[in-house]
């Protein structure tokens, strides 16, 4: 899906090259693939102390089945 995009060109060659890639292509996609990634992390954190677990689980019995 070709997309025209107006991006700052000094800023895109500086992630090019911190990022060792070859290609504006491949410094938005991977760009694009951190910026996901961070979001979903920081979703997974934000439920961090939200499960109630139950205190009568034995985990040590769970692993004796295996």
């Amino acid at each position: 899906m070709p997309t025209n995009l107006a991006i700052d060109d000094a800023l895109l060659g500086e992630a090019q090259r911190i990022g060792g890639r070859k290609t504006k292509r491949e410094t938005v996609n991977q760009a694009l693939a951190e910026f996901v990634q961070r979001r979903k992390r920081r979703e997974l954190v934000r439920l961090f102390g939200t499960i109630d677990y139950d205190p009568a689980y034995d985990y040590k019995a769970a692993r004796r089945r295996r």
